[in-house]
């Protein structure tokens, strides 16, 4: 029998036999009952095609801009914390494959490789991921660090003013292991996570995360860097037009990976409802529940400008390492292009809303836009 990875999601079930238990249960598990975790994939799965047909697809060009910066395929790197405890050379693999993918890639706050050491693996078009310290010194030196490496936008997490309840991180005494460090904040005597008799992680949040975090903050942010924000973790048309008005310069449509509040909505399910907010005026993106190329065609035609991965990648990484984020970056590509092929799509600016029906049109209850 083979044993060829054919599909992303092969990669979890490969990664969860490879990775020690704690490691692989703080990548893939989310918050309290995961009702989210699960309805992030199964919203994905509700939503059909219209396809159009008899349509030459001879060619098709899935390049796209984001930020004004051209890259090969709507699909980016999301931020996920601590790579290192998935591979040897963590963060830097993932830069690498993003880069050779023509790709954005974003690092986390949290990562185990520092934004010089990530800078350092060559070019390429990378974000910023940024939680906000109490200490404002420390944010403003981070900011102002990931500026001169040469990142081109800051992606402000802003659903995370405590740590969502992990329930295996608590079981498992989740603690990033001893040789890694975060490695932004080493010099800052920041950069360890103590022991303790819960989750490591959600103490250290507790410790140095502000609470206090509030749209001021995000004006607060552009008065010390000139990167474009982006506002990472809006699921409502309430806070799409307070990011309007804040001076965002796109939003992330994302629930953290369902692993803060339970029962918030799919990302895919919010994201119709914040792209009709944004009104045009800055382009939307998706993360969470992305597996296949006709989830990011689905995206699309909701009005996603593009969506980032985060568990596809670690996983790949945690198996083959760099060689394994370049599989699961191309496998999406050519799902992606496919699907787009089949649907009658030649290039991107063709996916619109009357490619998909949403179940609520299914069932009669809305009309299609």
């Amino acid at each position: 029998m083979s044993t060829e990875i054919v599909n992303v999601c092969e990669y979890e079930e490969a990664a969860k036999r490879k990775l020690p238990k704690m490691v692989f249960d703080y990548y893939a598990s989310g918050a309290e009952d995961e009702w989210s975790l699960k309805e992030n994939r199964h919203a994905f799965e509700r939503i059909r095609f219209r396809p159009r047909i008899l349509i030459d697809v001879t060619s098709v060009d899935l390049s796209t801009t984001v930020l004004g910066f051209k890259i090969s395929m709507p699909i980016m790197v999301a931020p996920t914390a601590m790579q290192r405890m998935a591979h040897p050379e963590g963060e830097l693999a993932t830069a690498r494959a993003a880069s050779a993918a023509g790709t954005i890639m974003t690092l986390s706050s949290w990562a185990t490789s520092s934004v010089e050491e990530v800078a350092s693996v060559g070019p390429g078009i990378r974000f910023f991921q940024l939680y906000v310290y109490k200490d404002r010194n420390v944010v403003a030196q981070l900011v102002r660090r990931a500026e001169r490496a040469g990142f081109k936008a800051i992606a402000l997490t802003v659903d995370t003013p405590r740590l969502g309840r992990r329930e295996s991180d608590i079981k498992n005494r989740f603690s990033l292991p001893p040789h890694l460090t975060l490695k932004n904040f080493e010099g800052l005597d920041l950069g360890h996570m103590e022991k303790t008799s819960d989750s490591g992680l959600a103490s250290y949040v507790a410790g140095q995360i502000d609470r206090s975090l509030s749209w001021k903050d995000v004006k607060w942010l552009q008065t010390i860097t000139r990167l474009p924000i982006l506002v990472k973790g809006v699921l409502t048309a309430e806070d799409t037009k307070l990011a309007l008005h804040a001076g965002a310069a796109g939003i992330i449509v994302s629930n953290h990976g369902a692993r803060q509040l339970d029962y918030v909505p799919a990302t895919i399910s919010a994201l119709e409802e914040v792209v009709q907010a944004a009104s045009g005026r800055v382009p939307v993106f998706l993360d969470g529940g992305v597996r296949r190329g006709t989830d990011v065609l689905k995206a699309l035609a909701l009005g996603a400008s593009g969506v980032f991965i985060g568990r596809p990648v670690v996983f790949s990484l945690a198996c083959e390492g760099e060689a394994g984020v370049k599989k699961v970056l191309q496998m999406l590509r050519d799902e992606f292009e496919l699907a787009m092929a089949l649907a009658g799509c030649t290039k991107i600016k063709d996916i619109n809303r009357s490619h998909v029906q949403t179940e609520s049109e299914r069932l009669g209850l809305t009309s299609r836009l």
